[in-house]
């Protein structure tokens, strides 16, 4: 059974939004569902709310009338809320992080493990995606945080918190270091068969503007299953040039340094600055900034 408050807060997020399906989004539930929440308060008002309009919904007068009667009051509910959080700490809940796959071997274990020795008892959750998927999660509210390259953040609407800069090196066969005076290799003149992410990774976008020769040979979504299709001969791969050394030596698979072209991109975070943020969200947020400022010190 559906509570009072439940049925109230969706019939605000509609109102807000104008839209039954932008306020599904928001509230991360689907659409069949918010509408037979606002059905079930229309049913106990005995009156319509909305009116459908060609773009999404617009508010009858009993709907003008309750917005401005409850509005102000779950306001002030929400702000006394955040408050005695602010005030007390937060020391319990979930945190939704979205982040890309390829820091899950270089940062965020450190990014994790600074946030949970300082609150144990939080649940964080954890969602790997491509850039543009990860945006899309902190835009629609499905994650508290995300981390991703910067070239994906082609919207206003959010807050952008930069971290660091990754420069890519090219990954093959082999277990030979690159020496500290190496100057690296010029890709440009060279046939590549490369095994890479599909479209739509920030990644390979990168590779697909940078002009080089050769082809895509293989695809896949995650590290892993690239390093393994490297080490099998498929062909060779460029991959962020913090990757561990010890994880590639454990595919039988070495670094390259790459001289031209110059392939970087930044590594941000990002947030919705609309949407009041928990303290844990924040709290994360310190500790991923605070350890991308330790990376190159």
């Amino acid at each position: 059974m559906e509570t009072p408050d439940r049925l109230l807060r969706s019939f605000l997020r509609i109102a807000s939004l104008k839209s039954l399906s932008k306020a599904a989004d928001d509230l991360n539930q689907t659409q069949s569902g918010v509408s037979k929440q606002l059905a079930a308060l229309e049913a106990h008002l005995g009156k319509a709310l909305f009116t459908r309009t060609g773009r999404g919904v617009a508010l009858t007068e009993a709907g003008q009338k309750l917005q401005e009667a409850i509005e102000g009051p779950y306001r002030a509910i929400d702000h006394a809320v955040d408050m005695i959080r602010d005030a007390h700490g937060s020391t319990e809940g979930t945190v939704r992080l979205a982040l890309v796959h390829t820091v899950s071997y270089y940062f965020i274990g450190d990014v994790v493990a600074s946030f949970v020795s300082a609150h144990p008892g939080v649940n964080l959750s954890m969602m790997g995606r491509s850039s543009p998927e990860v945006v899309a999660l902190v835009e629609s509210g499905k994650a508290d945080l995300g981390v991703a390259y910067d070239t994906a953040v082609d919207t206003a609407s959010l807050a952008v918190y930069p971290l660091f800069d990754d420069t890519m090196c090219l990954v093959e066969q082999g277990t030979m270091a690159p020496a500290a005076d190496d100057a690296g290799v010029d890709l440009a003149g060279r046939n590549l068969r490369l095994v890479t992410f599909p479209h739509g990774y920030a990644l390979r976008r990168m590779l697909d503007s940078a002009g080089l020769k050769g082809s895509y040979v293989a695809e896949a979504e995650t590290v892993d299953a690239m390093l393994k299709l490297v080490s099998a001969g498929v062909g060779s791969c460029i991959l962020p040039s913090r990757l561990p050394d010890k994880l590639l030596a454990e595919y039988g698979l070495c670094k390259v340094k790459i001289r031209t072209p110059l392939l970087k991109r930044r590594m941000v975070a990002v947030a919705h600055p609309e949407r009041q943020p928990l303290p844990l969200a924040a709290a994360l947020l310190s500790c991923a900034l605070q350890v991308a400022r330790a990376l190159d010190t």
